[in-house]
């Protein structure tokens, strides 16, 4: 599957619903600090995706792509943190705040895995027979 927008991948997709979930899970909670925290951290997953995506449309590589993907897979492992703040501090019960890092292990899985075939791509891309834009060429990872 070609990819055209950052709205294609999957990563952004996981992302965003896991925003969505955050934002509903602790709406009830009066503790604002740490709402804010774990609400920012979350959006910059997404956020990093939609606008490392955008910088690479026209590049050559896929370094500012790899480069605010990582930024999303530090925030991705922020988000999991926090999660055992909320579990500690009984903002959660213990399975719903488990249920919510696995959510956070699979999407920053999934970054990995999207970096390492960006990588891949562009190394394969340096060779002299290679052609192309580097994002012509992506596929989703699901």
């Amino acid at each position: 599957m070609k990819i055209n927008n950052f709205e294609d991948l999957k990563i952004w997709q996981l992302a965003r619903e896991l925003v969505k979930d955050i934002y509903t899970l602790l709406a009830s909670n009066k503790d604002f600090g740490f709402n804010s925290q774990i609400q920012r951290a979350a959006v910059s997953i997404m956020n990093n995706i939609a606008e490392g995506f955008d910088r690479s449309k026209f590049s050559k590589d896929n370094k500012q792509l790899l480069s605010f993907l990582n930024i999303s897979y530090g925030s991705c492992g922020e988000v999991k943190s926090m999660f055992y703040t909320a579990e500690d501090l009984n903002y959660m019960d213990a399975e719903e705040a488990k249920l919510m890092r696995n959510r956070c292990t699979d999407i920053s899985f999934k970054i990995e895995v999207f970096m390492k075939k960006l990588r891949n791509y562009d190394t394969n891309m340096k060779s002299p027979t290679a052609e192309g834009s580097s994002t012509a060429k992506l596929t989703n990872t699901k």
